[in-house]
């Protein structure tokens, strides 16, 4: 595990709005294991797992989200505390029991999702664990891993955002 102090830094982006800073030196012994996916604990209280980002001069950054922040009180500037150690899990994240009992139940659909890249993969896990509702989230599994099969992993997330309507409607 490598610890240190870092800064939440305001960070130029579509999507991620802050972020905390990592010095290369840091975390050489991270870098290019299991595609700089690690864990990260901020203040000893919050922990999550993520990627370490390149920040285009050599060193990297962890994006943090609104809640982590929230929860933390964290506001760009702060100094905090960060832990860091190597992601080991198969997918970099928590993986639905619904999903992975979908993928025990039709063959298929286990093969093309797995066909599809590892980020494709965490970006589909992440949107369905997101969801509270079982009920909901079963069936979101279920229209994912049709329209998977249909369009033979060749994922378009604007196409399997319309299969989402469609499904809510009918």
């Amino acid at each position: 595990m490598i610890e240190f102090e870092t800064t939440l830094i305001e960070v130029d982006g579509q999507v991620w709005y802050a972020a905390l800073q990592v010095p290369a030196e840091k975390v050489k012994p991270l870098v290019g294991l299991n595609d700089n996916r690690v864990i990260c604990k901020i203040n000893n209280q919050v922990s999550f797992q993520c990627a370490l980002m390149p920040a285009g001069n050599g060193d990297f950054f962890i994006n943090t989200n609104k809640e982590i922040r929230k929860k933390l009180a964290l506001n760009i500037g702060d100094k905090v505390q960060i832990a860091l150690q190597t992601d080991n899990s198969e997918y970099g994240m928590p993986v639905p029991e619904e999903l992975t009992t979908a993928w025990e139940l039709d063959e298929e659909a286990n093969k093309v999702f797995h066909s599809l890249t590892k980020g494709k993969q965490r970006a589909l896990i992440h949107s369905l664990g997101k969801i509270k509702n079982a009920e909901t989230r079963i069936k979101k599994i279920l229209v994912m891993l049709e329209y998977l099969k249909s369009v033979n992993g060749k994922l378009d997330f604007k196409e399997l955002n319309e299969a989402f309507k469609q499904a809510k409607n009918e």
